[in-house]
């Protein structure tokens, strides 16, 4: 009779814990089941995890999409004092961060190569044209019109065979300000 008893009591509890397990995970149901990530976000506690390069409620948003276009340029050299106004074009680079600057310096016959991460640019150190180019910069959206906005940009340009700086707000010691690209 005590085996009997025992397989009765252990019947009994083994279907409380399931009732209980059921009951429990209906009371927590999955955040991520009416969640769609795209570009491949990962949902985690009801929220998208971005993959580098996306961004947005659903990952939906290519970051570097917000830097493509023509851009109006307005800018102080300090090599010639001369203020200096030029358009650059933006466009899509190799991966996903990634975009090409033409036009940059109003001089460069090549693209500038730059990194997007989140709404800053990152220009990092290269050789066009016997120049080096280095500089960052980030976006000052305007508020109303979200297509239209300030692209802040401080760079410098060196020239290769005199070792003179162009600065444009990069070396702060050098006095030079920054570069304002609007679009």
């Amino acid at each position: 009779m005590n085996a009997r008893f025992k397989t009765i009591i252990l019947s009994a509890l083994s279907s409380v814990l399931a009732f209980s397990a059921v009951t429990y995970n209906s009371c927590n149901p999955d955040k991520c089941k009416s969640i769609r990530c795209a570009y491949g976000g990962v949902c985690k506690d009801g929220n998208c995890l971005c993959q580098s390069g996306y961004e947005g409620n659903q990952c939906e948003t290519v970051i570097r999409n917000k830097f493509l276009g023509v851009w109006s340029v307005f800018e102080s050299s300090t090599m010639t004092g001369q203020p200096r106004n030029y358009t650059v074009n933006i466009a899509e680079g190799d991966n996903i961060t990634d975009v090409r600057i033409r036009n940059f310096y109003n001089i460069l016959t090549k693209d500038v190569y730059a990194i997007v991460k989140g709404d800053s640019l990152v220009i990092n150190r290269q050789s066009i044209d016997g120049r080096t180019v280095i500089g960052y910069g980030y976006l000052d959206p305007d508020k109303h019109y979200t297509e239209h906005g300030k692209l802040i940009v401080r760079y410098a340009v060196t020239i290769d065979s005199s070792q003179a700086i162009d600065d444009f707000g990069l070396y702060p010691s050098i006095g030079g300000t920054e570069s304002l690209w609007n679009k």
